[in-house]
């Protein structure tokens, strides 16, 4: 009995010694995120308490510390400078892409984001990262940040000629401590922390004429209920499915993360619902969106938190800490902000790809190269779009490429002697030929030019037991093989791997142009009634 106390009572200082540490990261990070997307340090602030609560009531076996991150702030800036700032609208695209999430989750569809191509990811991850810094450039000099990284740029060299030193000065401070901190100092007390509260202090003490934060409070919240209307839902749907994918993103890989650490599986359903709740509700109070938060999480666990209470524990924390020193928190200079989402940003660039990209291959840089320029300069919704069309479209050409007729046995050794000797013996009046590789609609039109070759050839045996199912195009390529071979005067014998194929064959009417007698599931039968066509 007492040693079962004393385990609880471990887990719970466990647990409230994790939520001190995702606090005191997830503070700066909620301020400075929070203004990043225009909403304001509030709307960052609420955002997390409540993801955070949703998330700890939904009854995960891990800690999961959530809130707004570096990839969802750009989305969420995004949405917001292509909807001209109308907040009531970005609003209803949070409240929209949450029930995405929620939707995920019940369907199991999460799955598929597992098959996004790593160079989509990177090229995303390392477009956000530079947006980021870049946007940020301004405010660190002393300027207004600007709505996209092109007027960002051009406002930095415009405004080069008029530095305020003042803004600077705690800002390159900033930027030393987030960069320079060892390691072993970042893991008790992390570098933010430090940055904000010294730099926040040299502001003061010598007077600094700069923007700050201006108020924070907790009291200025805000319930209302989305007007839906259709329109508005299709029309804003494109934003709401991107910032959900981002989102669910982002949380499934702190899941991952989490299941690696403590060895515990996460309900990734329960997660993905969470989540998507958390999102909905918090837009309904005018908070901003998030996903689970890798860094905070890793923290709290390493700190010794163990449970869901340390989840509920970190938005109390939170709202305590900001009640308390709502008048020192107004004080914080914006460059000190920048100056952290700097640090943040070059955290979210793939550095690992980076050194690496020279031996990258080159389907796998133009992927990338095209997602990180769209992101930077365009649309992250477009060049996410843009990156899984164009991976899907090299992946297609490379498997139509590989993709032939050729000679090989069952066995997939190449110069089968029963075969070789059939052709011979026949004189080459019977072919057997073997379609190696996936015949879809990338390959079908290479495999179909290839039946101009079979001139002289009474009875073609064609192969097709590597595919299990034919989309519409590969269908319809076996109907112009056929009328090609026809043409020909070839008699045709097709070997397929199970009857569902056939089915398939049999609704488009092409067992009907080949003959159900010449139909087969083994090769040895079709070899042995291509004889009887040639009179062997």
């Amino acid at each position: 009995m007492i040693k079962g106390v004393k385990s609880q009572l471990k887990t719970l200082s466990g647990d409230m010694l994790g939520a001190v540490v995702a606090a005191i990261v997830t503070l700066p990070q909620a301020l400075a995120f929070g203004v990043a997307t225009g909403f304001g340090a509030a709307a960052g602030l609420w955002g997390v308490i409540i993801l955070c609560t949703v998330t700890g009531l939904i009854n995960l076996k891990v800690p999961v510390v959530s809130g707004i991150t570096g990839p969802v702030t750009i989305v969420a800036a995004s949405v917001m400078l292509s909807l001209n700032y109308d907040i009531s609208a970005v609003l209803f695209v949070i409240f929209i892409a949450g029930l995405l999430q929620i939707a995920l989750g019940f369907s199991g569809l999460a799955k598929i984001m597992e098959y996004v191509p790593y160079p989509v990811i990177s090229g995303f991850m390392n477009g956000v990262g530079f947006i980021l810094i870049i946007m940020q450039l301004n405010p660190l000099i002393g300027h207004q940040v600007q709505a996209n990284t092109v007027l960002s740029l051009k406002a930095v060299f415009a405004n080069l000629s008029s530095i305020n030193m003042q803004s600077l000065i705690p800002g390159i401070l900033t930027l030393v401590i987030v960069f320079m901190i060892p390691k072993r100092i970042n893991k008790f007390i992390p570098s933010q922390v430090i940055a904000l509260v010294f730099c926040t202090m040299i502001s003061v003490i010598f007077k600094f004429d700069i923007e700050r934060i201006g108020e924070v409070s907790l009291t200025n919240l805000n319930f209302h209920i989305p007007q839906i209307m259709l329109n508005e839902t299709v029309s804003y749907f494109n934003y709401a499915l991107v910032l959900a994918i981002v989102m669910s993103s982002e949380s499934l890989m702190t899941g991952l993360v989490c299941n690696s650490i403590t060895k515990t599986g996460i309900d990734t359903k329960k997660l993905l619902i969470g989540q998507g709740l958390g999102n909905a509700i918090s837009s309904l109070f005018g908070g901003v969106p998030g996903s689970a938060a890798l860094m905070r999480t890793v923290a709290a666990i390493n700190a010794g938190a163990a449970t869901r209470m340390c989840t509920l524990i970190t938005p109390v924390i939170i709202v305590f800490t900001v009640l308390q020193f709502a008048n020192y928190l107004e004080l914080i200079p914006m460059s000190v902000l920048s100056g952290i989402l700097i640090k943040v940003g070059y955290d979210i660039i793939d550095t690992k790809l980076l050194r690496v990209i020279k031996y990258a291959p080159k389907d796998d840089l133009y992927i990338l190269v095209v997602v990180f320029v769209l992101t930077l300069f365009y649309n992250l919704i477009a060049a996410v779009g843009a990156g899984i069309t164009l991976a899907a479209l090299l992946y297609a050409k490379r498997t139509a490429d590989n993709a032939k007729l050729v000679h090989t046995d069952e066995n997939g050794i190449k110069v089968d002697i029963t075969e070789k000797r059939l052709e011979r013996v026949s004189k080459h009046k019977i072919r057997i030929v073997h379609i190696d590789g996936s015949f879809f609609f990338g390959s079908a039109t290479q495999i179909v030019s290839q039946f101009d070759e079979f001139w002289g050839t009474k009875c073609l045996i064609l192969d097709c037991r590597n595919d299990r199912y034919f989309d519409v195009s590969a269908i319809f390529a076996f109907e112009d093989i056929i009328m090609r071979l026809k043409s020909q005067e070839i008699v045709i014998l097709l070997v397929l791997s199970g009857r569902d194929i056939k089915k398939q064959l049999d609704k488009f009417g092409i067992t009907d142009k080949i003959g159900g007698d010449r139909i087969f599931y083994s090769l040895k039968k079709a070899m042995i009634s291509a004889k009887s066509y040639v009179q062997l």
